[in-house]
């Protein structure tokens, strides 16, 4: 014959059902641990990758501004040197300048008939 126990409620419980109820118990603590563990981990991570991202961010923004720099300087020199080269022979640059731009029309010409086709 089983064991039977009053529950405050007045019902009656036998032990089994009463293990039962001890190890759902122990299954929805333990569970409920682990999850706010997880939940710990989770935020953790979280936080290690924002400040990954915003180190990665500041990088990436100084190392654009060096590369800026960088351009900046060497169209500071080409536009000196051509200045130089215009001052020093300004026929031969007019004659090159016309140049250019004659080729730039026929290629738009040749491209404009071919669209015209």
């Amino acid at each position: 014959m089983t064991d039977t126990t009053r529950t405050p409620n007045g019902t009656r419980m036998t032990d089994a059902a009463q293990d039962a109820l001890a190890a759902t118990a122990q299954v929805i603590d333990s569970s409920r641990q682990l999850a706010s563990k997880t939940a710990g981990r989770i935020g953790e991570t979280a936080r290690d990758l924002r400040d990954s991202a915003a180190d990665y961010a500041r990088t990436s923004a100084a190392s654009i501004g060096d590369v800026a720099d960088v351009a900046q300087r060497r169209a500071g020199q080409f536009a000196r040197a051509t200045r130089q080269r215009v001052e020093a022979a300004p026929l031969k640059a007019v004659l090159i300048a016309a140049a250019a731009g004659a080729a730039v029309a026929v290629v738009i010409g040749l491209f404009s008939r071919r669209d015209a086709d």
